[in-house]
């Protein structure tokens, strides 16, 4: 039997990358797996029917969406967020509108998420939420909303672990440096300058990633919380 088997898992933006190894990762492991998708309804209808897991069309930018797609995922074990996008550009240029909407998807969701799972979360729940290293580092220009929202997730689960720890419920932050995705893939135009800043010069895996929030959601890290959890390659060293 294995570690998660039996458990109730929603992932919030598991389709592609990142989340898609999640959703499979704790699909092969046992759980009962449910993802929302937005924009990639083919890719989340195929990861579904090969991993036995469920997919559900949710708009993380809509809070009230989010909100009522995990009130009514009823009791979850394990909650995890890692819907999210990124604007880049002068700030001096950006249409504060697209602004507004990636705060929405990057902070609010994460939140409002969390806080509406914790009302039914049983004992020992876990939350773990996908950040980015650049929310503790941001080596280049034009990405300043994107680290703005990234380093509000720290001061979030460290917020929300004082608030749900005496239920043992415990909050952490998983920040990826490069991974070798779709919108990061590591043949792209920024690989030779990222991989400038790295001990490990290469791009991280999805799986890798995948690995650090199933170990986050296991027995062993019950006493974890309010914490990042930085996988990086020590692109932020």
């Amino acid at each position: 039997m294995s570690d998660f088997q039996g458990k109730s898992v929603l992932v919030l933006g598991g389709s592609r990358g990142i989340g898609a190894a999640i959703v499979r990762r704790f699909a092969s492991d046992g759980a009962k797996v449910v993802f929302t998708y937005n924009g990639s309804r083919e890719a989340a209808e195929q990861l579904a029917a090969d991993t036995g897991t469920s997919a559900v069309a949710t708009d993380s930018s809509d809070r009230d969406a989010v909100i009522a797609r995990v009130r009514d995922s009823g009791p979850l074990d394990i909650l995890v967020v890692n819907a999210g996008i990124a604007v880049f550009g002068d700030a001096l240029d950006i249409d504060p509108d697209e602004i507004d909407r990636l705060i929405r998807i990057n902070v609010s969701t994460p939140y409002h998420a969390s806080v509406e799972a914790a009302r039914q979360m049983p004992e020992g729940g876990r939350i773990i939420v996908i950040g980015s290293v650049n929310g503790d580092r941001m080596p280049i220009p034009g990405m300043a909303s994107y680290a703005l929202s990234k380093s509000a997730l720290q001061g979030m689960a460290r917020g929300l672990a004082r608030d749900f720890g005496p239920r043992g419920i415990t909050i952490n932050i998983v920040q990826p440096g490069p991974i070798d995705t779709d919108a990061n893939p590591e043949d792209g135009p920024m690989r030779e300058l990222m991989h400038s800043f790295m001990a490990i010069k290469r791009h991280g895996r999805p799986e890798e990633v995948a690995g650090m929030v199933a170990w986050l959601a296991g027995p062993e890290a019950g006493f974890v919380t309010g914490a990042m959890h930085t996988i990086d390659g020590a692109f932020g060293a």
